[in-house]
């Protein structure tokens, strides 16, 4: 409990800190992700488990992902040379509209009747939309986490990043539940409908913030920057190691949030309700460890990134092999603290290890990890065929934290950083 409290009046102080270096820039940022924050942590429910009680297979809930993956994976060297290039600010806002856009048509599909288990095959229209916000995703994710060290100054970042990591992981604790409710009490399209308005919010908000520096083009083409950024990559070693940590990590470690539906449906059957209440307590475990993140000083980064890993990797074996509703909880929770440990620090470290005019193609490859997240997904749907997805959740788990270990024990460049 005193941890807790110190932890919370170092974060209030740091937020006061804010103030002097710039922060208004900062808080339009902040406010702007709101929305955006809202509808994602909702949609990390509502999707997936729309998908499986439409087809009631884990293959599915794989291809879905991947269908969201490939254009990211194919994209997001692409989105990182534009966010170094083009205003990052309207980057954000086009990626907003199209994810809003998407919100609706499957709402608009919902309501009418189209999409449903009467009409089987109608979740084509899942597949299209994911398609299209993984487009639109690999031109605007590197953007938002590239405009940050332009909104405060360098000394700032990590709490800054602490700060938007908690501000993410507030909605993860509240959003997921209410969307559970809303999908048992009103049905899913009210929810895609509500995510449609949210969407609009943030474009309104983010239009707030001030317009900030980029590089500029040079005459060069956007391929060729690509290619640029990816020799800068390898030719920096402690970045391209950390980036291929980070590879691994979310190819072994995401692919549980797709197939969380499969645990709450038909393992611990809880339902849309009891999802929702189970994503909110990774939301609370985020929280703590993102007022922890705050807290800490700018030191250990590269222990803490493998900690955290590690931790993940416990809570999801726990969580793997759970058939009780308080264990699944306890192991929820582990997961959320040691995934927002990780990342918090991961973008950190990358942030402040990388020259400014590579930043938005470096950040580019930390989230194409999450077009990465989708190519895990569709093994472990493929592989839930055949051995379970309690076995194929629980094997990836193992492997995540017999990788971390490798990592702390044999690269100190990385656990020293």
């Amino acid at each position: 409990m005193l941890a807790w409290k110190k932890g919370t009046k170092i974060f209030l102080r740091n937020l006061k800190t804010l103030d002097s270096f710039r922060s208004a820039s900062f808080r339009f940022y902040f406010f702007g992700m709101m929305g955006q924050w809202a509808s994602v942590s909702m949609l990390m429910i509502t999707q997936s488990l729309l998908v499986y009680r439409l087809t009631g297979s884990a293959a599915i809930l794989g291809i879905l992902a991947l269908a969201t993956a490939v254009p990211q994976m194919l994209l997001f060297m692409v989105g990182g040379a534009l966010a170094d290039r083009f205003p990052k600010k309207r980057l954000i806002q086009i990626g907003q509209s199209a994810a809003g856009a998407m919100a609706l048509v499957v709402a608009i599909t919902l309501s009418t009747g189209y999409m449903s288990s009467e009409n089987p095959g109608s979740w084509w229209v899942l597949m299209v939309t994911s398609v299209i916000q993984g487009i639109f995703g690999a031109m605007a994710i590197p953007a938002r986490q590239a405009i940050i060290p332009e909104l405060l100054e360098i000394d700032m970042v990590m709490n800054a990043l602490a700060l938007n990591t908690m501000g993410t992981n507030i909605f993860r604790l509240v959003a997921p539940a209410v969307a559970g409710f809303l999908i048992d009490t009103l049905g899913f399209a009210a929810v895609f409908y509500i995510m449609a308005g949210l969407y609009l919010m943030a474009i309104i908000l983010t239009a707030f913030i001030p317009s900030t520096r980029r590089a500029a083009a040079g005459g060069r083409s956007t391929l060729t920057d690509a290619r640029e950024g990816l020799n800068y990559i390898r030719g920096h070693r402690t970045i391209f190691l950390v980036l291929i940590y980070a590879i691994f990590y979310i190819v072994l470690f995401m692919p549980y949030q797709m197939m969380l539906p499969i645990f709450a449906d038909t393992i611990i059957k809880v339902g849309a309700t009891g999802l929702g209440v189970m994503q909110s307590v990774a939301g609370v475990g985020a929280l703590v460890a993102s007022l922890a993140m705050a807290s800490f000083p700018n030191r250990k980064r590269g222990f803490i990134v493998l900690a955290g890993g590690m931790v993940a990797g416990i809570g999801l074996v726990i969580l793997a092999f759970s058939h009780s509703w308080y264990l699944s909880l306890a192991a929820m929770f582990i997961i959320g603290t040691g995934q927002a440990s990780h990342s918090t620090t991961l973008m950190t470290t990358l942030q402040t290890l990388a020259d400014a005019e590579y930043l938005g193609r470096v950040m580019s490859i930390l989230m194409m990890n999450q077009g990465l997240s989708g190519l895990g997904t569709f093994f472990v749907g493929l592989l839930s065929q055949g051995i379970g997805i309690q076995r194929s959740i629980g094997g990836f788990a193992i492997a995540l934290i017999l990788l971390s270990f490798s990592f702390l024990v044999f690269l100190p460049r990385i656990r020293r950083l």
